[in-house]
């Protein structure tokens, strides 16, 4: 199991956590362990995801740095946006979903890390976008004051629906039968049969993340200490407890054997786990910390599937999609969706290990095609001629 975690400080970390066995009374010792502090982004991470191979990040400098996790090197780098890079979302092992601040929301074809879509979402920035757990739908808000419904099996829009202030936070429920769609310090919840609001929760300051911790009960940070729990149907706060000395950044819950977690990230510079109970009104125990002494600001948990772990409450990191189910990616215009740039992916392909220093990687070779790297081939051959003559 690895924590990573972006910050302003353009460093990506990453934390090993070890479970050592039980010891008599049922206490389990967790102890982190500095894995890499990688320097990559050449400005603040804003957002990171993960699935059972890689993880993704982020950043204002316009730029999705990948790190396969497995052999522990940064993959390459996506270069296809335009502006700072607001949403990342994996569903499966096949597609990555971003989104950023010059309204695209883009599909990539994980194994070849090209773009097979690029998509004219919003007319302001993509804010957040959700992926239901059936793979069929998605859901993006943006800075146009508006709620998309997205057809990934025909790949054009399916709803628009108009909301009265800019949304920057929605989220499918693990079971895909609500999602919630929050504005500010309100969240809306929202039935899928209906598409009508069933009710509003209201917290005491602006909403910053949000994680659901089962179909009904709904954990979600702000730009304060506390994390609270909320039950969607009946709309009140199961309970709530002070999590950090500054404003929660984001949070994520995950499940694996004998155990559901939440973990949580700070602007005061701390990862730390908790321990759910099966009773949400009864408030998590800390199982670890770790003090990145960085201004946090995105998170991510690597689980290796090889062990048998597995991430139950985030599809998006771990799904299987059968053929007949996934976004099926055509190039025609259709709907509301607009083919925008025909543009490949600009993919720099820097092989090189994950280090623990912070210092930025040596380039390597860039993932060309074989046309292309014959194209430059000759043209070094004939400089080379030139400069002999």
């Amino acid at each position: 199991m690895e924590l990573v975690a972006g910050c302003y400080e353009q460093v990506l970390f990453g934390f090993d956590v070890q479970r050592e066995p039980e010891e008599s009374g049922g206490h389990q010792k967790w102890t982190p362990v500095a894995d890499f502090t990688h320097h990559a982004h050449t400005a603040s991470l804003s957002v990171v995801a993960v699935n059972s191979r890689f993880v993704v990040t982020g950043s204002k400098d316009e730029t999705i740095h990948i790190y396969d996790m497995k052999k522990k090197i940064e993959h390459g780098a996506l270069v296809h946006h335009n502006g700072t890079v607001t949403c990342l979302k994996f569903y499966g092992n096949r597609h990555l979903i971003s989104g950023a601040e010059d309204g695209l929301i883009c599909v990539w074809d994980v194994k070849k890390w090209e773009c097979l879509k690029s998509i004219k979402a919003h007319k302001g920035r993509v804010t957040f976008l959700s992926i239901h757990p059936s793979g069929k739908l998605a859901l993006s808000v943006g800075t146009d004051k508006t709620l998309r419904t997205w057809n990934l099996v025909e790949g054009r829009s399916a709803f628009i629906k108009n909301i009265k202030q800019n949304a920057h936070i929605v989220e499918w429920s693990p079971k895909g039968e609500k999602y919630i769609v929050v504005i500010m310090n309100k969240l809306d919840v929202y039935q899928l049969d209906t598409a009508s609001i069933t009710g509003t929760i209201t917290n005491e300051k602006r909403i910053s993340s949000v994680a659901f911790l089962s179909e009904s009960v709904l954990a979600v940070a702000g730009d304060e200490e506390v994390v609270r729990f909320f039950d969607c149907d009946s709309l009140k706060c199961l309970c709530e407890f002070k999590a950090h000395e500054n404003r929660v950044k984001d949070i994520l819950s995950f499940e694996i054997p004998e155990h559901h977690v939440l973990v949580s990230a700070s602007s005061d510079g701390f990862i730390k786990m908790w321990k759910l109970k099966e009773d949400k009104k009864v408030p998590p125990s800390l199982l670890c910390e770790i003090n990145t002494k960085a201004r946090l600001t995105c998170l991510g948990v690597w689980l290796d599937k090889a062990t048998g772990k597995k991430e139950s409450l985030r599809p998006s990191a771990e799904s299987s999609v059968s053929k007949e189910e996934q976004p099926k990616i055509d190039k025609k215009e259709s709907g509301e969706v607009v083919q925008e740039e025909e543009r490949q992916s600009g993919l720099n392909a820097k092989k090189c290990g994950l280090t623990g220093d912070g210092e930025k990687p040596a380039k390597g070779n860039s993932l060309v095609s074989a046309k292309k790297r014959k194209t430059i081939e000759m043209l070094e051959k004939k400089n080379r001629k030139k400069k002999k003559l």
